[in-house]
């Protein structure tokens, strides 16, 4: 995932964008960029690794090489940003949240027409370079993004940062958020909503999908109209979103709390307290918690926010180690206990089946894991998130290929209640040690959020999008 933030003030923006781009900083852990246009002197950008350090640590010396009223920043899990280019358009910076699955096909196409890139990521071409290639091919700003929307396939949000402003394009099915944030002499525009109040911005508008607008500071001009059709991201409130966030009007806490509160009705296990996973899994075990009448209480905590995703690193032994590390059991409050425990999701099952052997460790009684989302089957291709070398990874998939001995007929586990269901989630907490397990419903899921389902993307829990 990635998430930026820019700004048009009528004052300088420095500081807004600094603290506005922070905000972001739950959704990457990777790279980071900051870049500015002076009237005087231009762009001027700096891109970092976030790898062993936090966002601020990195670019807060930096502030005093920076000036002007207009700039953005962007926190990415992917490539280097911003872009820069010198186009027949004119100059612009760019920062996208993008997923090209087609990009070698993208790439052969501009390589035939004697085309080239320079901005490498790991070996291959930087996607960000691809977006503003396919820009300038178009005879305008909006030409040229509308261009994007049309030739890649997975997906792309943009922030354009011109002399005059910027312009703002949402993905053409809204997979993931644009706002635009409203402050006396000043605009803002994000990806999360939790960047707006401590920088003195009120939630203005929400862009639709494929809606492209121009920003300066004293307000926006649409210049292309949003598309009817929206596939908006289901895992931004189960998972990604910051608490205080909202996605078309619904805060990510509320809904966190829908979702404990669906599986607590749904459940009858008996136990003496309801605990959270955190960061993500806290707001739907509150909501489990109060629903149920139990008591929460935290039978293990997170020692630092300094850890990376445990899903997201390709290496086996450094997911297990990161998940190892990042959570202490607390061994007073769990001896004897009987457990109920939430967490957002289940990806490969690595940090779960760690956390489970600690508090087994900690003298737990029983263990019953409640998952705020259906099982996961299908790897995403929209957007960088429980990206897997295989489909196998996916601890759903593994416990079908040990029932079935091959992965075949996964739509025959979707419907939870039928007696395979049944049996991939019995294997699954084999799988993962615990004594019982549950998921979410997609109806309940769906219901949580307060959206129609067709416009939400279910496609990693049901296969059911496309391009």
């Amino acid at each position: 995932m990635s998430g930026f933030y820019g700004s048009v003030s009528e004052r300088s923006c420095v500081d807004d964008v600094f603290y506005g781009t922070d905000y972001h900083s739950h959704l990457g852990t990777k790279r980071a960029g900051l870049v500015y246009y002076d009237r005087e002197i231009g762009f001027r950008r700096r891109i970092h690794n976030l790898e062993n350090e936090y966002f601020r640590n990195k670019f807060e010396a930096e502030l005093k090489d920076f000036s002007g009223n207009s700039g953005m920043g962007v926190i990415s899990d992917t490539d280097p940003q911003p872009i820069l280019f010198n186009s027949h358009l004119g100059p612009f910076a760019l920062v996208t949240v993008s997923r090209i699955v087609n990009i070698n096909e993208l790439a052969d196409f501009f390589l035939a027409r004697k085309k080239h890139f320079t901005e490498n990521f790991m070996g291959n071409i930087n996607p960000s370079e691809m977006v503003a290639n396919i820009i300038c091919e178009g005879d305008s700003f909006v030409e040229g993004i509308t261009n994007v929307f049309d030739k890649i396939q997975g997906s792309c949000s943009l922030l354009l940062l011109t002399p005059d402003g910027i312009i703002a394009a949402r993905d053409r099915l809204g997979r993931t958020p644009v706002v635009i944030g409203r402050r006396e002499g000043a605009r803002a525009v994000a990806s999360e909503t939790c960047s707006f109040p401590n920088t003195g911005f009120e939630t203005e508008y929400y862009l639709g999908p494929g809606e492209i607008v121009h920003i300066r500071s004293n307000g926006f001009t649409r210049l292309k109209a949003p598309g009817k059709r929206m596939q908006i991201c289901s895992f931004l409130w189960v998972y990604y979103g910051f608490p205080t966030s909202d996605y078309e009007g619904r805060n990510v806490e509320e809904v966190r709390y829908g979702c404990g509160a669906s599986l607590a009705r749904r459940d009858t296990v008996e136990a003496d307290f309801v605990c959270g996973v955190p960061d993500s899994g806290v707001g739907h075990a509150f909501g489990y918690a109060n629903e149920k009448g139990l008591p929460y209480m935290s039978s293990f905590s997170k020692y630092t926010p300094t850890w990376p995703r445990s899903f997201m690193p390709q290496r086996q032994i450094q997911r297990e180690l990161v998940a190892k590390m990042k959570l202490i059991p607390n061994k007073k409050l769990t001896k004897g206990k009987k457990i109920i425990f939430l967490d957002d999701s289940i990806v490969r099952g690595t940090q779960l089946r760690d956390n489970t052997s600690d508090l087994r460790e900690a003298g737990a009684a029983e263990l019953h894991m409640r998952i705020a989302c259906p099982p996961l089957l299908y790897p995403c291709p929209f957007l960088n998130f429980s990206q897997s070398r295989s489909t196998l990874e996916l601890a759903a998939r593994k416990a079908i290929v040990r029932l079935e001995g091959e992965e075949k007929n996964i739509e025959d586990y979707l419907d939870p209640d039928s007696e395979k269901y049944s049996l991939m989630v019995k294997e699954i907490s084999a799988m993962l040690g615990m004594d019982t397990l549950m998921f979410q419903r997609l109806d309940d899921l769906v219901k949580a959020i307060g959206l129609p389902r067709e416009k939400l993307c279910t496609h990693c829990w049901d296969g059911s999008s496309s391009f």
